[in-house]
């Protein structure tokens, strides 16, 4: 029989045309604003770079050593977070390619992670997360009991007590007592962390009952499948289309604040303004001690470097404007009441978000 025309089916429709995937781009070589101007889906990048790959393998390797068949998913992503109930870890992308960790640096004035010893710390304490979503312990009474409801309101900020014995000490600024679940995380981070000997470093301490009972429920969990074996990986870079550029000011502007004249008074008690030909003027010295005056403040405040060196910034202009001045058989108590001044206003920060007290 010959072929009908009428009864043939009609023709497939032409198959979209895809539009060809944008060419990744190596960073290495780029200046600054070239590299500003690229979006993170557009950067070759990955998980493979050996210093990030050794320690990713080393925190599984680290699991399982206590017999624990989960094993994280880790993706790039803008900043550290595991997301909420969702069993994976998102790594900064700055770690996998030193002319991004560079360019962290410039920027933001340190890299969170850039040395291994820190980069491990802060995996196992993502670890710690994605362990609870993964097996839900949060759901367990034992869990709310010792560490807290988990359906708490995370604040804005935090108020903490640096010697409480309640809490155990891993990441800077006694991040254990911001809400329970990075408690827990916290306390699995030292409980999983090799050579801690965490039993007798937290003796006679009330935080020693939340590693024994992590050491308890660890150990009953060995060997056992995950009820969530992965999650959503949200901020993945591979699929956000924010620039550098655009990341970076709305990651500086977060720490941002307008001082005006709020440290006049503070300034003029720390310097003087007097004239005296043996001074010297107060704003070179400032400069001069900056990184020195910041590093001390951020190590005792677990502040960010880039909110104190704002601040140092802002009091060394203002010096300057207000012509102080410092003898220079002075200098030496004046950089310890201007570092003492700093981490006031460090703590002041981290405790109710803003540099100034509040009135009362």
């Amino acid at each position: 029989m010959g072929d009908n025309p009428e009864s043939a089916p009609p023709p497939a429709p032409a198959p979209r045309s895809r539009r060809p995937a944008r060419p990744k781009t190596d960073p290495a070589n780029l200046p600054d604003e070239q590299l500003l101007d690229l979006r993170f889906c557009d950067l070759a990048i990955s998980l493979d770079y050996p210093p990030l790959a050794r320690c990713i393998a080393r925190l599984h390797g680290e699991l399982e050593a206590h017999g624990i068949l989960f094993r994280p998913e880790c993706y790039l992503a803008d900043e550290w977070l595991c997301p909420d109930r969702e069993p994976v870890i998102g790594i900064p992308f700055y770690l996998a390619h030193p002319r991004l960790r560079a360019l962290e640096m410039k920027i933001m004035l340190e890299v969170e992670g850039g040395d291994e010893r820190e980069r491990m710390m802060l995996l196992r304490h993502e670890c710690g997360h994605a362990l609870n979503y993964a097996y839900r312990l949060y759901r367990r009474p034992r869990w709310r009991e010792l560490f807290g409801p988990f359906s708490a309101d995370y604040p804005d900020r935090y108020k903490y007590r640096p010697y409480s014995k309640r809490f155990v000490r891993h990441l800077q600024g006694w991040y254990a007592q911001y809400h329970p679940d990075e408690d827990f995380a916290e306390t699995f981070a030292v409980w999983l962390t090799p050579r801690s000997q965490w039993a007798q470093r937290y003796r006679g301490w009330e935080a020693l009952g939340k590693l024994e009972y992590v050491d308890r429920l660890v150990r009953s969990l060995a060997a056992r499948p995950p009820a969530k074996p992965t999650g959503e990986k949200l901020w993945d870079i591979a699929r956000l289309k924010t620039t550098l550029r655009t990341h970076y000011k709305r990651k500086r502007s977060f720490y941002a604040e307008d001082y005006t004249d709020f440290h006049d008074p503070y300034l003029r008690r720390i310097f003087s303004g007097d004239p005296d030909p043996e001074a010297l003027p107060a704003a070179p010295l400032l400069r001069r001690h900056r990184k020195t005056v910041a590093d001390h403040v951020c190590r005792f405040t677990g502040e960010k470097k880039y909110i104190v060196h704002s601040v140092l910034k802002d009091l060394t202009a203002r010096a300057a404007e207000l012509n102080l001045t410092v003898r220079p058989d002075n200098e030496t108590d004046a950089l310890l009441k201007l570092t003492a001044y700093c981490a006031t206003l460090a703590m002041n920060y981290l405790h109710t978000g803003t540099f100034r007290k509040e009135k009362t």
